[in-house]
């Protein structure tokens, strides 16, 4: 194991890419334990064979098209009317469309760049300052990670056997908190530095009901999917091919805005994704048998319990380790790496996995929306030009509100664990 954690951190210290780190890591491991190369390339093959990982590729397709079909236009026009009258009406905006894009994205990362891209610019143009603008927009993007259908709880689910409907269901209220907290955060920053509303009444009932019926194709979508898992009309996998006829559907004969041009680049797109996330998740399924191949979790797990019987003082434990990691590696690797590591310690201490993967997963994804690695915050930086010291000041306030929402959670479980409880029974 020395050699494993000696090699891993050699290379992630030269700047290795997360997915190279892992997978050369595990081979030294191999080697120098004479461990057979077939058993190594099996292991590695096998992690792909997962009929609940086809909801991956299709999710990632489905949130590409559905960003090409004007969609997210209308999304940004309707939190305009519903947000605009509030102190800091833009950032206000990029906070409820983060909790649309929720139903629709899936990825921090994706809707983080989407709407640095789009919003960004006039945030600037208003006077808000680079660093606030890049942490808001860019810790938005974890209501897109919560809210289903999301790509980290899918990767969870898979990984731990977990149910994904269960998770889904889970993730909902605290994605809503989760938009109360950042929306608050904003206010109270806006408030202090004057930043302007985007207009002064509030929206009327009419105003509202129009916007509805002009979002409705992208707001009814998730509904769709989460009453489609639960009476059985498809699986996660399958609702994931629907969510892409879908896309098509609505890009096509509704909103006529995919061409085949824009098909071509958002299959190209996906194509790129999906490299990067498949190559993460053979190599880090390497890495995970040389773990349990070096009993790593009944070691740790025997620490743990060592520490303390109190199961608050063993999640405040397991939550901070998730976090500090998150800060220096690919949040997708992490869950594949830390799953099969810290679920089994959570369940003997009587924590339902389903609450501790939404917990769990909005950590994880914190992590790419802090220094020194965080992959999020590096994206938004770079588009807004940002230099990351102001991205780090300003995320402060951001951060602080997302740790008291999870305090919270973690307190109440019955905040994760209701719609779950309700619809699938306790």
């Amino acid at each position: 194991m020395i050699w494993l954690g000696l090699t891993f951190i050699i290379l992630l210290a030269i700047g290795m890419p997360i997915a190279l780190t892992v997978g050369i890591s595990a081979l030294v491991f191999f080697v120098i334990e004479n461990v057979p190369v077939q058993i190594v390339v099996q292991k590695m093959v096998s992690s792909t064979q997962s009929f609940s990982l086809l909801a991956v590729p299709f999710f990632v397709l489905a949130g590409n098209l559905m960003n090409e079909t004007g969609i997210t236009s209308r999304l940004i026009k309707f939190a305009t009317l519903v947000t605009g009258h509030m102190r800091g009406g833009l950032a206000q905006v990029s906070v409820v469309l983060s909790c649309l894009m929720g139903g629709i994205s899936g990825s921090a990362t994706a809707d983080a760049a989407m709407e640095s891209r789009i919003l960004g610019p006039d945030m600037e143009k208003r006077g808000y300052s680079k660093g606030f603008t890049a942490a808001i927009l860019a810790m938005g993007g974890l209501i897109t990670s919560t809210i289903p259908p999301s790509l980290g709880l899918i990767l969870y689910g898979v990984t731990g056997e977990v149910s994904i409907g269960r998770l889904f269901m889970g993730g909902i209220i605290p994605g809503f908190l989760m938009t109360v907290a950042l929306m608050f955060a904003v206010a109270k920053i806006s408030k202090k530095r004057s930043y302007v509303k985007e207009h002064e009444h509030f929206p009327t009932i009419k105003e509202v009901l129009k916007g509805l019926l002009d979002n409705i194709w992208a707001l009814i979508f998730p509904v769709i999917l989460i009453v489609g898992i639960r009476f059985g009309v498809f699986t996660p996998s399958e609702a994931g091919a629907f969510a892409v006829v879908y896309a098509i559907f609505v890009g096509v004969f509704v909103y006529k805005e995919l061409t085949f041009k824009v098909m071509v680049e958002c299959l190209k797109q996906t194509a790129v994704d999906l490299a990067v996330i498949m190559f993460i998740i053979i190599c880090s399924n390497a890495f995970g048998y040389a773990i349990v191949t070096g009993r790593l979790p009944q070691t740790l797990a025997n620490l743990i319990i060592q520490t303390s019987n109190n199961k608050y003082i063993v999640l405040t434990i397991i939550m901070i380790f998730v976090f500090i990691v998150g800060m220096f590696m690919e949040a997708t690797a992490n869950v594949l790496l830390l799953t099969p590591i810290f679920l089994p310690i959570i369940t003997q201490y009587g924590i339902d996995p389903v609450h501790f993967g939404v917990m769990y997963m909005i950590l994880i994804t914190m992590g790419g929306m802090t220094p020194p690695i965080g992959v999020t915050m590096y994206t938004t930086c770079s588009i807004l030009e940002c230099p990351v010291e102001k991205y780090t000041k300003e995320s402060i306030p951001f951060v602080g509100a997302i740790v008291v929402l999870l305090v919270i959670l973690a307190v109440f479980p019955q905040l994760v664990l209701f719609l779950p409880n309700l619809i699938y029974g306790a």
